[in-house]
Order: structure tokens, then sequence, then C-alpha cells
């Protein structure tokens, strides 16, 4: 049995006539009938009886027209979800993204524009640092992730950038530098500074220490955060200073002051990562989403 046959069936039990029932499907009566009858051999009952000119369906008859019935309505519904998910109009996807990449107006506007044009697409949003979502995309338990680079050597993940912040320093506001407009990296150096936990992968880190070596000095790190949010929360604890990406610059305006750098090349920068060759409609439609925000943010 084949669902062609379901199809044939129902045609004929809907229009009670086997001729009419053969011109909608577009086929000869001869054939159909054949397949009719080929039906009810397999089953082993009669699903139509002769009545006048057209056809009457037996009580079994009726029974399998509610069922196959059933059974097409469901074959067309996982048909067409198939469709919409290979298209990307729904379906789920996977997202990671840093815990600084939620203060970039990118990264929010990225997501509302999206759920706003594929509300069908279920987003599943997974807060993780850079390194552990490319495992988490390599594994397969992401579909995409919004990081910072760098991205491992080797790795099969493909990062487009998105935006490139420029950097300033976070100090408390008690501070010496806390009415500063801007200063020179090499002012710094007999600072404590706050750096960020190394084991997660931020390339700010080393970057920030690499400008200082260049400024003629080694950065005094005297703690580590584990997110950069915690970095402004230490800063303005007095436990030192920081550099940070400016999109911080509104959080803890009570207890931190942000002093521009007038000699440091460094930006934050912020991209979107995902597998090379293995990626769907849907996270295809992310990506086009946030380089759309990105255009228009900049216009």
């Amino acid at each position: 049995m084949e669902l062609r046959h379901l199809r044939y069936f129902c045609a004929a039990a809907e229009e009670l006539h086997i001729r009419r029932a053969a011109e909608r499907l577009g086929i000869a009566q001869p054939p159909l009938t054949q397949q009719i009858k080929a039906l009810e051999n397999e089953l082993g009952a009669k699903l139509f009886m002769r009545v006048g000119r057209g056809v009457a369906l037996t009580e079994a008859g009726r029974l399998f027209q509610a069922e196959a019935q059933l059974i097409l309505a469901r074959v067309d519904h996982v048909a067409m979800l198939t469709r919409q998910v290979a298209s990307g109009q729904v379906g789920r996807l996977r997202v990671g993204f840093t815990e600084s990449a939620s203060f970039s107006p990118v990264f929010t506007a990225t997501f509302a524009a999206f759920r706003a044009r594929w509300p069908g697409v279920e987003l599943e949003l997974e807060e993780a640092h850079t390194e552990i979502q490319v495992e988490w995309l390599r594994q397969g338990r992401l579909d995409a992730g919004f990081v910072r680079p760098p991205i491992p050597v080797g790795s099969p993940i493909q990062f487009e950038a998105l935006t490139s912040d420029p950097v300033m320093l976070a100090v408390p506001r008690g501070h010496r530098l806390a009415g500063r407009k801007s200063i020179s990296l090499k002012e710094l150096t007999n600072e404590n500074f706050i750096g960020y936990a190394r084991q997660h992968g931020t390339g700010l880190s080393d970057a920030v220490i690499a400008a200082c070596r260049r400024a003629g000095f080694e950065p005094r790190l005297v703690q580590q955060a584990p997110q950069l949010s915690s970095t402004i929360n230490l800063v303005a604890a007095t436990v030192g200073i920081a550099i940070v990406p400016a999109r911080m610059r509104h959080l803890r305006p009570d207890s931190v002051a942000f002093v521009k750098l007038s000699d440091i090349d460094v930006r934050a920068q912020l991209g979107i990562a995902y597998i090379r060759t293995e990626h769907s409609n849907a996270v295809r439609h992310l990506i086009e989403m946030a380089r759309s925000q990105v255009k228009a943010i900049v216009d």
C-alpha cells in the first residue's frame, strides 16, 4: 500500500463516482478502478458498492476513509513542516553569546529583528565564554555563537566580525585619574590592573598586556575577573583599574569613572561564529540579520 492508493481512494470516496474521481486525479478511469480493486484485495474488504451510476461507501469504506484522511493530512503537515525547516522558517536555533556581547546594540537588535521576521524559529540562548562556545559548536550543541576573537587555531569554526569597539580606562570614582578626559597608557605604569580570566581564551586580555608592553611596562595584574561586568564591579570595589570596551561605560556610573586612552590601538571585536560547512538556512538568516543590523546602526 502506497500513499497514492490512499489519495486515489479518498478522491473516489469524496466524489462517489469513479469517472469524476479519475478526472479530478488526472488519470484514466480503468487504472483507477484497478487500483481500488487492488487496495480492496490487499485489505480483504469491500470499500465501495454500486449505487445507480455511482458508488457508495461500505461500512468498512467509511472507516477506511476517516483513517486515510488523517494519514494524508498528517503526511501533508509533515511535508510542510519539513519544507519550512529546510527553508529556515520554523525550527530551533541554539545560539551562544558571551556575557559582554549582551551589552552590544548589534546583539540585542539582531535578536529583536530575528524574532519579528522569523517567529516560527525557537531561539535557545546560552551564555558562555568564547572558548566554551567554540567547543559546543564543534560538538553540535550550538548552531551559532556571538563571540570575541581569537578563535583557536585549526578550528573548523567560521568567524565573521560584526563590531569593533574602542576601549577605555575604568577607575574608581575617587582615583587620582577619575577627573581626566584622556590619558596615555604609559601613565598607568605603577597602577594595579584587573585582568580577565586567561583560561577562557579572551583576546582582549592578551591585547591589553601587549599594548602595555609596547608602552614600555609590564602591567601589574592583581586580580583576574571571570566576566567583563565583574571587572567593573572590582574596579568599583577599588581592587584596581581596568581597560574595558567603551560600550560598558554606562555600568556603575556611581562608583566608576571612564577615561579615554589617547595612545592605544586595542579594540574589542565582536562577531558571529558557526561551523564553516554545516549551517542551516535558519543560521544563514541569523547571520544575514546580524549583518543588516550592523549596517542599520552604522548608517
